[in-house]
């Protein structure tokens, strides 16, 4: 049948594009920082990217469990502080935020609480030695300074 006679109507609707599933494991809260969650909303009322990352900070916030910083013990790494490391290989200084997996951004250091340099790095206080598995290999770190924004 030629296409002057079908009507555009009659395909069938495309599927919408499925979510992306949660990079957490089942059950595991969705912690975010103030901050970043300021920031995903500020995004979603502005509303002017595409409808799927729209979906993906919905979907984030409505499962968000905002985390504030500690208001005791600040030189221990927890959730949401920022942490200054020495490799004990080369004495490279790095700094990482730990942060929520909506708020990630590693050319910021920012880093999911749920990867294995933050795993390594929580509940460690300044002047402790860590040791992170990498793909790369093993790595012992130093922490030198932890910081809450």
């Amino acid at each position: 049948m030629s296409k002057a006679f079908t009507r555009e109507d009659d395909r069938p609707e495309p599927d919408p594009p499925k979510p992306r599933p949660s990079p957490l494991p089942d059950g595991t809260p969705n912690y975010i920082t103030p901050a970043g969650a300021a920031r995903l909303r500020a995004e979603l009322d502005a509303g002017d990217g595409p409808a799927e990352r729209l979906r993906e900070i919905r979907r984030a916030l409505d499962t968000a469990v905002v985390l504030n910083p500690p208001s005791e013990d600040l030189d221990v790494v927890r959730f949401g502080a920022t942490v200054t490391v020495r490799s004990l290989s080369d004495g490279k200084e790095t700094r990482y935020r730990i942060v929520g997996v909506d708020e990630t951004d590693v050319a910021r250091g920012w880093i999911s609480w749920i990867s294995p340099v933050a795993m390594a790095l929580l509940s460690s206080a300044v002047g402790d030695r860590v040791r992170v598995a990498l793909p790369s290999g093993q790595r012992e770190l130093e922490i030198v300074d932890v910081a809450y924004d």
